[in-house]
Formats: C-alpha cells, sequence, structure tokens
C-alpha cells in the first residue's frame, strides 16, 4: 500500500490480521498512533515522546476488540502532538493531506486517520476526541466521524490528554460501517427511544458562514421531514462563548496535568503553537477551574433540559470548510476560536456527536452534525443514515 497522502507513521510498519471470522471481517482500519499496540512504541506525535517511551506491553481494549471482530490493522496514523490541536498540523512528521481539499489542512487531532479514510487506503480509522479531533477532521475531509458518549468506549491505552473530555471515536466514508464499527466498540448504554423532535440550534448556525448554512440545509430538511416536529432553539441562554471558554480552562487544565511531570523532566520539543498552549495550560489555578466548573454543570443541565427524550439537536459541524494549508499563525487561532465554540457544545458534557459530510457550492467539504441524549450513540448513528439514504447531500 502507497501512502499517497502522508497518514501513516512511518518507520515502524504494523500489521496484524483480525480474527479469522467476525462481524467486521473484510474490512482494514488504522489507528490514531495514542493507541498502544503491543511491541510498538506509541509515538503520540511527538519524537521526544517516542523516545522516552518503551514498545506497549499490551494492545488497547479498542483496538483489541476490532482485530478480535475479524477487523485487520493497516498502521498507525499521525496526529498533532500529543492530540494538543484541532487542525492537523504536525511541525515534526509532516501535515497529512486533506485528499478532498489538497491545499488545506485536514483538520486534527486525529488528521492522519481523516486522511487515510477520506483517501480509500482504509475503512475506517479510530481516532480520539476531547475539543473535536474526530469531528473536525470529518468536516474537513468530508467523511463520516462520530464522537461517542463519554466512557462508552474505555480509554485504557491511549496517550490520555484531559480525561473528563477524551473520547474514542471513528471516521469512515460510508455510514453502514459507522454502525458495524458501533456494534463492536460501544459498551453497552441505556435503551435510547427513537428520534421524533428535531431542534435546530440556532445559536450554532449564527456562528457559521453563509456557505456551510447554505451546504447543510438541504440535510436539516429532510431530517424535519423524517421526524414528528421541530423547533429553532438557542442551545446556550446567554452566549456560546461562555461554554467555550470554561470547556477551555478545565480542559487546559487536566491537559498540564496529564503532561507536567514529563514536560519537566524531559524538556521536550515542540512546535511553537502546542509550546505556547502548554505554557498557557499551566497558568490556569485551582479557582479558574472552580468557576469554570460551575458554568459546565450549568451547560450540563440546559443539554438535559434541551434534549428531553427523542430529541435530536442539528448544528453545523464547523464554522468553516477547512482553512488554507499557508495561513499565518494568527489567523489559524482566529479559525480555531470559531471552530471550538461549536465543538464545546457536546464535548465539554460528555454528548455523542455525529457528523454527516456534505459540500458547499464550491465543492469544499463541511458537515452537518447531530447531537443526541448521552447513551443515543447507535441511534445517532442509525438516524445518520437514514438520512444518507434519504437523499443524495454529497
Amino acid at each position: 500500500m502507497t501512502d499517497r497522502v502522508n497518514g501513516f507513521v512511518s518507520g515502524d510498519a504494523i500489521q496484524m490480521e483480525g480474527a479469522a471470522d467476525g462481524p467486521l471481517k473484510g474490512l482494514r482500519f488504522a489507528a490514531k498512533d495514542i493507541f498502544d499496540v503491543a511491541g510498538h512504541v506509541t509515538g503520540g506525535g511527538n519524537p521526544d515522546w517516542a523516545r522516552t517511551h518503551g514498545p506497549a506491553t499490551e494492545t488497547a481494549p479498542a483496538v483489541q476488540r476490532l482485530l478480535d471482530a475479524g477487523a485487520t490493522l493497516a498502521g498507525k496514523t499521525i496526529t498533532d502532538e500529543l492530540t494538543r490541536g484541532i487542525l492537523g498540523i504536525n511541525a515534526h512528521y509532516g501535515t497529512p493531506v486533506n485528499p478532498r481539499a489538497p491545499d488545506r489542512v485536514p483538520g486534527g487531532s486525529s488528521s492522519g486517520s481523516a486522511s487515510v479514510v477520506a483517501e480509500g487506503l482504509v475503512d475506517f480509522a479510530l481516532g480520539s476526541d476531547t475539543g473535536g479531533s474526530v469531528r473536525v477532521p470529518a468536516s474537513f475531509c468530508g467523511i463520516h466521524g462520530i464522537r461517542p458518549t463519554h466512557g462508552r468506549i474505555p480509554l485504557k491505552g491511549i496517550i490520555e490528554q484531559a480525561p473528563s473530555f477524551d473520547t474514542v471515536g471513528w471516521f469512515a466514508t460510508d455510514a453502514g460501517v459507522m454502525e458495524r464499527v458501533g456494534t463492536v466498540l460501544l459498551d453497552r448504554g441505556g435503551a435510547s427511544p427513537p428520534f421524533s423532535k428535531l431542534v435546530v440550534a440556532e445559536d450554532a448556525f449564527a456562528i457559521a458562514g453563509t456557505d456551510v448554512n447554505v451546504a447543510v440545509a438541504p440535510v436539516v430538511g429532510t431530517a424535519k421531514g423524517l421526524l414528528n416536529g421541530w423547533e429553532n432553539l438557542h442551545l446556550c441562554p446567554t452566549d456560546l462563548a461562555a461554554w467555550q471558554n470554561a470547556m477551555f480552562t478545565v480542559q487546559q487544565w487536566e491537559a498540564h496535568r496529564s503532561f507536567a511531570d514529563w514536560i519537566d523532566r524531559i524538556n521536550p520539543r515542540f512546535s511553537y503553537d502546542v509550546a505556547q498552549r502548554f505554557v498557557m495550560a499551566s497558568t490556569v489555578t485551582g479557582e479558574d477551574v472552580k468557576a469554570a466548573e460551575r458554568v459546565r454543570q450549568g451547560h450540563q443541565q440546559r443539554m438535559e433540559a434541551v434534549l428531553a427524550p427523542g430529541t435530536v439537536i442539528a448544528l453545523p459541524t464547523t464554522p468553516a470548510p477547512a482553512p488554507l494549508r499557508n495561513l499565518r499563525q494568527s489567523q489559524m487561532r482566529e479559525v480555531r476560536q470559531r471552530i471550538v465554540t461549536l465543538t464545546c457544545i457536546a464535548g465539554a458534557v460528555g454528548l455523542p456527536q455525529v457528523n454527516i459530510p456534505v459540500t458547499t457550492a464550491d465543492g469544499l467539504p463541511v458537515g452537518l452534525s447531530l447531537i443526541g441524549p448521552r447513551g443515543s450513540d447507535e441511534m445517532l448513528l442509525s438516524f445518520a443514515g437514514s438520512l444518507i439514504r434519504s437523499a443524495d447531500f454529497r
């Protein structure tokens, strides 16, 4: 297999055959380079992390479940350094190509996984989503992706960034494959009633550009037609920026706790952007976190009220198509801020969210997202498949 998109980690070829039989027999997958595979170093997108860690002694449960279900592991994929990115840029190993828009970033931090799926090198790929790291590359690369309910897939055997946000997610180009993988990966959840009502998140759509709103409108219209009722609603009673600021504070605090000791001992090489983020994280205080957690609690209560049983929320996955690869740092920061204001809605309170790929009038990939109640992951995947089968949005 030729890696035409610089999506795979080079120098450590991994090929693990799946079980002789199972629900995923015949499918090939890749795993972001934060998942342990026995006998191989988990590199985490940073050469000093790889240098200071030995080979894994066990394979991460999420990877092992897929192998046991008959899927074949084709390799590890490039990630933003220690998952500390949202655009898919890696200064050490190169930025994977976005096959649907080669002059634009692929989105991160699960950039390599999204890239090899969009290129058709594998049938599906594992990523992780803390602040948007599956949802954003799925939108930018024009593929399906899911951030599951927090806690439904074990995090054991992965490099964790912010444990109260981290989830294991996956990508595919086919909605049916998304559902098949879900039957293997998702731990048993509570019973979730079929969706009967759509909430259109007005404040989220207000953040997105006109091209995105126009592109996803047909999908929203089809969703309305499949359900019994719908309404437009502001999700946040004040401003989505308040939710985003709280999420950012807590996530930074947790990321600092995850990596501070290693950074202090090793003094690793980071790109400027990642180093700046870690320095910022080190300044967050306990009082900052307490205040942010109060906002987060109110955020959760609000979302629980909106997501009554049978309710699903529609919103843009990202506010714009993928930015060009050569933008200045200051421009990238502005784009990132708008993105995480949308991704915080589900991410900060552990809700499942799926991306449905569509394209703008200019042919650039963007996505419509669906957010459901906790534990409704299977229902979200099924409903997304129904939408795709109901009309051609591509």
